[in-house]
C-alpha cells in the first residue's frame, strides 16, 4: 500500500467523527432531547451493552446511536467487562491504569479545601520521592494526578479546592 493510500485511510475515521461533530452542532436541540428519551423504557446502559453484544463494537457508533458521550458509553462498557485500558478525566484513581496506579491510589481528594490541600501534600511527597530516584515517568505522572484534581474540582464547581491543584502545579 502506498503512503498516500495509509493516509487516506488511517484520516477517513476522523474525517466522519468531524462530520458527526458538525451534525450535532448544527441539531443541538434535537440531539439533547433524544439523548434523554429512552426507547421502550430501557435504560442507555441497557442499549449500550445490548449494542456492544449485537457486534457494535465501536465507541462511536454506539455514541451515535444512543446520543451519549463518548466518555460515558466507554465507562459503561468497562464495567460491563467488554473494554479494558480506558481512561478519562472522570475514571477513578482507585483503578490501575499503568505501573506508577499502586503509589497514586485513593490520593486524589478535593470534597473540601482541606482534602485537596491534603491530597496536593500526598502528590508532592511522591513528585519528590521520583525526583530522588530521577524518575522523570513517575514526576510526569504525579502532574498528571495534579492536573486530573484540578479539571475535576473546577468542573464540579469546586473554585477554591481547584485552585489548590493549579498552584501546585505552576509551581512544578
Amino acid at each position: 500500500m502506498m503512503t498516500e493510500e495509509l493516509l487516506q485511510e488511517q484520516t477517513l475515521p476522523l474525517t466522519i467523527e468531524i462530520e458527526y461533530a458538525n451534525e450535532a452542532e448544527l441539531r443541538g436541540d434535537e440531539r439533547e432531547q433524544e439523548a434523554t428519551e429512552d426507547t421502550n423504557g430501557v435504560s442507555k446502559k441497557d442499549r449500550i451493552v445490548a449494542l456492544y453484544e449485537s457486534g457494535v463494537t465501536d465507541i462511536a457508533a454506539i455514541v451515535r446511536q444512543v446520543g451519549a458521550r463518548p466518555s460515558y458509553v466507554a465507562q459503561v462498557l468497562q464495567r460491563a467487562g467488554f473494554l479494558t485500558g480506558y481512561f478519562d478525566l472522570y475514571t477513578t484513581t482507585a483503578r490501575e491504569q499503568n505501573v506508577y496506579s499502586r503509589f497514586f491510589r485513593n490520593v486524589l481528594s478535593f470534597k473540601t479545601v482541606e482534602a485537596a490541600r491534603e491530597s496536593v501534600e500526598k502528590i508532592d511527597r511522591l513528585f519528590n520521592y521520583f525526583e530522588r530516584l530521577g524518575d522523570r515517568a513517575g514526576q510526569h505522572q504525579a502532574m498528571v494526578l495534579a492536573l486530573t484534581g484540578k479539571n475535576r474540582a473546577r468542573w464540579s464547581g469546586k473554585q477554591e479546592e481547584s485552585k489548590i491543584f493549579s498552584e501546585w502545579l505552576a509551581a512544578h
